[in-house]
């Protein structure tokens, strides 16, 4: 068939075979996401709801016993309360460490390459291989911290055997872990915002902090918000970190550097109360999930110009 009516059919079966093309590649990564992601999520609520034995083939039906159990658990308010004091002491201070080095790799005429790379090695530096170092530059005995307190006169810090310091001890090094990638989200989130706003500004006599405060942070509201929820999802799940810097003592001294992710493995694998433990997890997934919600809800503002 030829002519207009050939055409129109020959141009909707290509557009056709194009969605048909788009849905097809965007079945594959949601497919990948739904085995990955939501079949694990789903099976930890089924055995949330039920006494798990991981060897026997018995597994009754307890209802919500298992999370009574957990939210009565004095251990798992500990961990919660250690997790939050993660997230409101390491948070701040990445978001503000990125923002500030990102600020001024932007005004670096020279070099600006070579500083973002030095700054994102340690996010692609595997976990446990950083945890361990760290724990060498802290320890006691012979590391360098306690070599530079000796050659002042002062006593080695302990600070992984301290209570009260270990927590902070360990956010450092996520911190330090996730300062690189937090650089270069902002560093983008800056280059886009376009230099026209601060010439028009400039103009009208703006400058400093004026600028600062009525068009970059402003503009740069997307940004924060994404790093934002990425950071508390971070540290809402720390478990590598902490597990290899308290090594031989996972959670010590006293439970003071525990996290909620680390009480759901020392329930699920050391102690095999897997119905506890899945009910932990999805405690953990429900509260992620509100506070990401919220962080959205709050946080975002539409800025036109």
């Amino acid at each position: 068939m030829s002519g207009p009516a050939g055409r129109a059919r020959r141009g909707l079966s290509l557009r056709a075979r194009r969605t048909l093309s788009a849905y097809t590649f965007l079945a594959v990564p949601l497919v990948f996401f739904l085995a990955i992601r939501i079949a694990p999520a789903a099976g930890a609520m089924v055995i949330s709801l039920h006494r798990w034995n991981i060897v026997g083939t018995d597994q009754p039906w307890v209802g919500l016993a298992n999370f009574r159990e957990v939210l009565s658990d004095r251990q798992f308010w500990q961990a919660a309360t250690n997790t939050l004091r993660y997230a409101a002491a390491g948070i701040p201070a990445q978001l503000v460490l990125g923002f500030a080095v990102a600020l001024l790799l932007r005004r670096a005429a020279r070099f600006r390459g070579l500083f973002r790379t030095v700054y994102f090695v340690p996010f692609v530096t595997p976990v446990v291989a950083a945890a361990w170092v760290w724990q060498w530059m802290y320890s006691p005995n012979f590391g360098p911290l306690a070599m530079l307190a000796g050659r002042l006169g002062l006593p080695a810090p302990a600070l992984l055997r301290t209570p009260v310091l270990a927590l902070y001890a360990i956010t450092a090094l996520v911190v330090w872990e996730y300062l690189g990638f937090q650089v270069v989200i902002f560093l983008a989130g800056l280059e886009a915002i376009p230099r026209v706003y601060y010439e028009a500004a400039a103009v009208d006599g703006a400058r400093g902090w004026d600028l600062f405060r009525h068009i970059t942070v402003p503009l740069l509201n997307a940004t924060l918000v994404f790093s934002v929820v990425y950071a508390t999802i971070v540290y809402l799940q720390l478990f590598t970190q902490v597990l290899n810097m308290t090594f031989g003592d996972p959670g010590g001294p006293l439970g003071s550097t525990a996290t909620v992710v680390l009480y759901v493995y020392t329930l699920g694998f050391q102690r095999f109360h897997m119905g506890q433990a899945a009910a932990a997890t999805v405690v953990l997934f429900a509260a992620l999930l509100g506070v990401a919600l919220l962080q959205l809800t709050v946080l975002t503002r539409r800025v036109e110009y």
